[in-house]
């Protein structure tokens, strides 16, 4: 196993960046220019740019009266991700990315995407920016997000089903890294979730916490205050570090990550290292990354980011998990209830949400991060249905 060249990006004992040592160059060019980008004015305003005008931003923090009225406790607020271009929160990243990548004189972008919607994000800022794109994407999600496939082609990019292993997140995310060891000269790795080597983890948390920078202003406008706990999903972790951010340093706000019982990696997993980086890995007897499955292809990995590694050991952050049948009912909620239909992974947010509710008092308030809307899901849901 290679070792740690640098001893930055870690959290707590998680991260670093255990990669081959040409590979470790071009990472440590990438965060020289991460750094160096990320507090310039010109880039700041051009981020800020693109972030209102082309995504939409800011999007509201919607109370969830009727939703609210149906549990009894509670007040429950809504940050609608759902509202961005394309869907869902990974169009911050994706932009954020793409301007650093243009200043770094990149002219091929590649990612790996498990529900289609980094992918989908990735292949708009491409065309956005006039950028080749080729996206990774596991042979079996290709088949439960085909319309997602189809919306990356119709976008510009090249979609390279990976049929090795489960043909899941995990394997496309190993395509993506071989495709950068061989053309790292000329290829930006937009990396989707808040894993892989440093400085991924820190640069996906950089351009997603415009989430937490948001509903803490927006919660703060409306209700005086602080909430009392912040729910997000967590596969990758991407959403849910953008959303847990800026309550980090906040004591008195709860951050609960929600897993899908199976793929349980914060609840069950073990310290490990997994495609360059060390979290908390479910491993099989043989010490090998485990199968795991989930309806929400976008939660289906076998690790999680390094931050939230570090927030479940030391107890900042609290994870639990959802079934299936909770998902789908709350998918299903939160549509009648609201008129929102939600993506299935942020359905298991709203799953858990309702089991909290009834343990906090109608003085208290929860966040509940709408990471994406559902309609990529309606179709695998019509048929799970039947």
């Amino acid at each position: 196993m290679d070792q740690p060249l640098q001893q930055e990006g870690y959290f707590g004992e998680f991260g670093g960046s255990f990669v081959p040592p040409e590979l470790q160059e071009v990472l440590h060019y990438l965060s020289e220019q991460f750094y160096k980008f990320r507090d310039d004015p010109a880039f700041k305003e051009e981020l800020r740019y693109y972030l209102s005008e082309y995504v939409g931003r800011e999007n509201p923090l919607t109370y969830a009266e009727r939703l609210t009225k149906a549990w009894g406790g509670p007040k429950i607020y809504l940050k609608r991700e759902d509202l961005n271009h394309t869907g869902a929160h990974k169009i911050n990243n994706a932009i954020g990315q793409i301007l650093l990548a243009k200043r770094m004189g990149a002219k091929r972008i590649i990612a790996e995407t498990g529900a289609g919607q980094h992918g989908v994000a990735t292949a708009t800022a491409c065309a956005m920016f006039n950028m080749e794109c080729v996206i990774y994407m596991g042979a079996e999600d290709t088949r439960r997000q085909a319309l997602n496939v189809f919306r990356m082609e119709l976008l510009g990019a090249k979609v390279v089903p990976v049929n090795k292993g489960q043909g899941r997140l995990k394997d496309a995310v190993d395509e993506a890294l071989g495709d950068l060891v061989q053309n790292y000269q000329n290829t930006f790795y937009l990396l989707g979730s808040a894993v892989g080597p440093h400085p991924f983890p820190t640069m996906v948390k950089h351009f997603q916490a415009i989430i937490s920078e948001e509903s803490k202003r927006q919660i703060v406008e409306k209700e005086g205050r602080l909430p009392d706990a912040v729910v997000a999903c967590a596969g990758g972790g991407s959403n849910a570090i953008g959303a847990f951010a800026h309550y980090i340093d906040e004591p008195t706000v709860r951050l609960i990550g929600v897993e899908p019982d199976q793929a349980p990696s914060l609840t069950q997993g073990v310290p490990s290292i997994i495609h360059g980086f060390k979290c908390l890995v479910l491993l099989d007897e043989d010490g090998q990354p485990k199968k795991t499955y989930s309806i929400a292809a976008g939660l289906d990995y076998p690790g999680i980011g390094p931050e939230h590694s570090h927030l479940k050991v030391s107890g900042r952050a609290e994870y639990a998990t959802v079934t299936n049948e909770e998902v789908l009912e709350a998918f299903q909620e939160l549509s009648r209830t609201e008129g929102i239909i939600p993506a299935l992974e942020s359905a298991h947010a709203v799953a858990y949400a309702k089991k909290l509710a009834p343990t906090m008092g109608q003085d208290q308030i929860i966040i509940v991060n709408l990471s994406g809307r559902g309609d990529k899901d309606v179709e695998q849901v019509y048929q799970m249905l039947k």
